[in-house]
């Protein structure tokens, strides 16, 4: 793994957020200033194909980034906002109406968020 990428998986693991390709190389400026977007998004893909991180993309917003950590996503229709949600590990249950084995799954739940409701 590159340096880029050693850097990036610490970026993206220790963030609170579900980073875009565009935030996580303004963080990563701050360690090496010389650094371009084409790496970023390059050791993005890898680190995503690697299975070290996951993509979220939410129809109409740029994809994101997050930790590998089994988790679901809570993602408001209105403004996208993004929202971790911890409902369990659901791959027997899935296998079991599929019929078939699942690798893994990534569930996103549509909802319309307090603010939005507000506004």
């Amino acid at each position: 793994m590159t340096k880029y990428g050693k850097k990036i998986l610490e970026i993206v693991s220790s963030s609170g957020s579900h980073m875009t390709a565009e935030e996580i190389f303004d963080a990563l400026r701050q360690t090496y200033p010389s650094v371009v977007l084409a790496t970023v998004y390059n050791n993005l893909n890898r680190l995503w194909q690697e299975d070290l991180l996951r993509k979220v993309s939410v129809e109409g917003m740029p994809d994101r980034y997050d930790r590998i950590q089994r988790h679901d996503h809570l993602v408001c229709k209105r403004c996208g906002r993004l929202l971790d949600i911890d409902l369990g590990d659901l791959t027997s249950q899935l296998e079991q109406k599929a019929g078939i084995s699942i690798l893994s799954y990534d569930l996103k739940l549509t909802y319309v968020c307090e603010d939005c409701q507000n506004k």
